[in-house]
């Protein structure tokens, strides 16, 4: 017998909450950077959308304030006037509208649960992994207990270009799947990923992970 649920609207076995709960486990985000920057030494800068859709409003200008908080502590200056900055850095976020994925937590026939075991014929069973089916798990005699859930990815892309003849100093990405498809978990995160050992090695493509979120 099988029986299909809905990631979240039941209960599912303790391993599979800590595993897939975003709300308990660190924040993990690649991050690829390439970069020419000078030396801070006082260069004012000015951050403008580098996507026409998110100008000019609100939440942008919250996560744009972020940033340049972040940049100010490397040891650059707001610019009082964007016309007179030495340095344009662009922003760029985004969540995609998720994939979704299937996974098993019971028995199947001869397997010995969601992390494989003695299959048919005496043959060991592969492993679970993240995002993994095994049709041998789902379609073999006995009870199995499966469970669907969406993972969506989320980026944030940075760039600063020199103002004077627009030469571009540093490109960076930085993104990462989780359950969460909240800008407000999920660009802040970036935000910090992007900013961990910035302006970083040039060509370099570095996993960061970040703590869980404290509570209170």
């Amino acid at each position: 017998m099988t029986r299909f649920k809905k990631f979240g609207l039941f209960a599912a076995p303790a391993l599979a909450l800590v595993a897939l709960s975003g709300c308990a486990t660190s924040f993990k985000a690649d991050v690829a950077r390439f970069q020419q920057l000078p030396a801070p030494a006082g260069q004012s800068f000015a951050i403008v959308a580098d996507n026409p859709n998110l100008a000019g409003g609100l939440e942008f200008a919250h996560y744009a304030s972020m940033v340049g908080q972040r940049l100010s502590q490397t040891g650059y200056v707001v610019a009082s006037d964007p016309k007179s900055a030495d340095l344009i850095v662009r922003v760029a976020y985004d969540v995609d509208n998720g994939r979704e994925k299937v996974r098993s937590t019971g028995f199947g026939a001869g397997g010995f649960g969601p992390y494989g075991g003695m299959g048919r014929g005496g043959r060991w069973g592969r492993p679970w992994g993240y995002g993994f089916y095994d049709p041998w798990l789902f379609g073999g005699a006995g009870y199995n207990d499966v469970s669907s859930y969406t993972v969506y990815t989320s980026d944030l892309s940075m760039k600063i270009d020199r103002a004077a003849d627009n030469r571009r100093l540093f490109e960076g990405k930085a993104s990462a799947q989780s359950l969460s498809n909240k800008l407000t978990y999920l660009v802040p995160n970036l935000i910090d990923a992007m900013f961990t050992n910035f302006p970083g090695q040039n060509g370099e493509d570095v996993k960061i992970t970040l703590p869980p979120e404290k509570k209170g």
